[in-house]
């Protein structure tokens, strides 16, 4: 699998930080964690595993989850220079759903086991799991083989923004200089972006967070948490099948179709 573009990097960087827009999702309980976990591995849904800094990623799915060994298994990766390089990587991003809800959780580490004969990854059980409430604050996170750009007509220079989630309400954008004009609680009217088989959104914008976001190199971007003010239903129903085809997409991919 081809490694993402560097405009991708540190797209999921922060999202289960106590301090974002997200907090308020964060599962703490072990008891619901492990609820969660449970239930994506019994529907066999598909996971997005993320790691240097979001410049490489994986699917798999899980396999099982043992509290009493504090650990959980992954499937075991399609390309064996990936599966090599997320061994060595000591924080892991993974990305799935449950009943069609967003989870995210972070791994400290892989192991290589066997499980049923063939090889797999086994790993600690996260304390903290996001899991998305609502079905309409479902994210997307954006293709990358694919990227989508937000135009900000700004008064000092347009801007041209990486999305690298999207839901209904809002958009995440990355890559952003650590200097960006944008102001949390700021509006922005006239925005732009272009849905792939769907076609062209225009909606006004408003910032709801701004993050620092520290690049391998020791520099720094920033994350901008931005939402839809008063989108249209339609355009609402552009987005609801973007995301669904995105994913049926993704599912057929892990499945080797």
């Amino acid at each position: 699998m081809a490694e993402p573009p560097a405009s991708a990097r540190n797209a999921l960087i922060n999202w289960d930080a106590e301090q974002s827009e997200y907090a308020r999702f964060l599962l703490r309980s072990r008891g619901e964690i492990l609820q969660v976990l449970r239930g994506v591995a019994k529907g066999r849904e598909l996971v997005t595993v993320y790691f240097d800094h979001g410049q490489r990623f994986f699917l798999s799915s899980l396999l099982a989850v043992e509290p009493g060994q504090d650990a959980l298994f992954l499937d075991w990766g399609a390309d064996e220079e990936l599966n090599r390089r997320a061994l060595g990587a000591s924080r892991l991003v993974c990305v799935t759903a449950h009943e069609r809800v967003k989870v995210q959780f972070t791994l400290d580490g892989l192991d290589q086991v066997q499980w049923n004969g063939r090889p797999a990854f086994r790993a600690r059980l996260p304390k903290l799991l996001l899991k998305l409430q609502r079905r309409e604050y479902y994210r997307l996170v954006c293709p990358l083989r694919e990227p989508l750009f937000c135009h900000i007509p700004l008064k000092s220079e347009p801007l041209e923004a990486q999305v690298v989630d999207i839901s209904v309400g809002g958009v995440g954008l990355g890559n952003l200089a650590p200097n960006t004009p944008l102001l949390v609680g700021e509006r922005y009217p006239g925005c732009s972006l272009t849905l792939p088989g769907e076609g062209a959104l225009l909606t006004t914008l408003e910032v709801r967070s701004l993050q620092d976001l520290a690049l391998r190199n020791g520099g720094l971007v920033k994350r901008a948490g931005c939402r839809f003010v008063d989108l249209p239903a339609a355009q609402q129903a552009m987005i609801q099948r973007y995301i669904i085809r995105i994913d049926r997409e993704r599912i057929a991919l892990a499945k080797g179709a």
